[in-house]
């Protein structure tokens, strides 16, 4: 029996064996005839926020009359978060299953299968600009394919080192190689302007570095005229900064290194929480536990399936030192129950530390 796109996908490493490059995903794309030459795209990459600035792009693209495609990853609820074509999700098995037989010919990786999935839909569907969230870093980045017009670099922090460097410096380098001579580079930090242009932009634009600000200046930017920011004021995505429940009440929010907590802690109503974490081991899990401690003395360590996450009770020992109260619950859903459990009806409850938590607490898959 031939699986399905989401339980195929599923059963895929999210990681490729060989190393991070994009030759194999320009030779799965050539198969296809190159759809990701159909179209001029907008760039997405930083360290924080791509996925709402992605989002809210869109959004304003998608008012000003165009006919846009999104790619977005990860994703939180189900896979079919990450491929929108008109303002909606796009119909995800159809377009896994445009792109199954190569992709199974080349050995592809999970993340590029998704990726070329997604640009495969944008050229059938005619889309007048795709809008897509890199990855992982840039330069080696699967989505480092594009006709691009627009890039962003939301902000950088130190995350993802072992790949992309051991300072700021190195990441910027990393993100910023995606940007082709006679792009406009949009950046929310003005400290990388010298290096957008050294990799060949025609434009920089520094703008303040919320996510709105970033997308209508991307989405200005592509345009050549004004857009109207209220467009995107309905723009909401799973897990970030999401209530779900009031009594207790319950946010999730899938902060996963130290300046998503650094984002997230002055956002969250002012309780006293208890926290339900997991976090994966390359994370610097010691600096997230010491800022996320500010918000309680209680927390509940879980942990997901990926490989990286950190088992539950290493994560407990660690978190000892920083909150009073300390309980490792391998498994997601049931520290969940015991974390609301501890909050009571009257309490509060953050649910953060890795997107693949939430992912499995939502019952769906989860790839990197």
């Amino acid at each position: 029996m031939t699986l399905s796109a989401t339980d195929w996908l599923a059963s895929l490493s999210p990681w490729p064996a060989d190393g991070f490059g994009t030759e194999r995903m320009r030779s799965l794309l050539a198969e296809l005839g190159n759809p990701q030459l159909h179209y001029p795209a907008v760039h997405v990459v930083g360290t924080n926020g791509k996925s709402t600035t992605t989002r809210m792009t869109e959004e304003l693209l998608v008012h000003a009359g165009l006919n846009v495609g999104a790619y977005l990853s990860p994703h939180v609820r189900g896979w079919s978060e990450r491929i929108r074509i008109g303002g909606g999700e796009a119909d995800f098995e159809a377009a896994v299953a445009r792109v199954r037989p190569q992709a199974e010919e080349l050995a592809a990786t999970q993340f590029e299968i998704l990726t070329a999935a997604a640009l495969q839909a944008f050229a059938d569907a005619d889309v007048d600009v795709a809008v897509v969230e890199a990855g992982l870093g840039g330069r080696h980045d699967a989505t480092n394919v594009l006709s691009t017009r627009v890039v962003v670099l939301t902000n950088v922090a130190l995350d993802h080192m072992d790949v992309l460097g051991e300072t700021r410096e190195e990441i910027a380098a990393e993100k910023l190689a995606v940007v082709q001579p006679g792009c406009t580079v949009v950046l929310g930090q003005p400290e990388w302007e010298e290096a957008a242009h050294a990799n060949g932009a025609a434009e920089v634009i520094v703008t303040g570095s919320s996510n709105l600000a970033l997308a209508v200046t991307a989405a200005e930017a592509f345009l050549g005229r004004p857009v109207d920011p209220h467009a995107a004021d309905d723009v909401t995505l799973p897990g970030r900064l999401e209530r779900r429940g009031e009594r207790p009440l319950e946010i999730w929010d899938g902060a996963h290194n130290l300046a998503g907590v650094g984002y997230l802690l002055p956002r969250l109503p002012s309780r006293d929480y208890v926290l339900l974490c997991s976090i994966l081991a390359d994370k610097r899990p010691e600096l997230m536990l010491e800022a996320l401690s500010v918000l309680g003395d209680t927390l509940v360590a879980t942990e997901s399936t990926n490989v990286r996450s950190l088992p539950a009770g290493e994560l407990a020992r660690r978190a000892e030192r920083y909150f009073r109260h300390v309980e490792p619950i391998p498994d997601p859903v049931e520290a969940r129950a015991r974390a609301l459990a501890l909050a009571g009806p009257s309490g509060a409850l953050v649910v953060t530390g890795s997107l693949y938590l939430l992912s499995e607490l939502s019952g769906r898959g989860y790839d990197p």
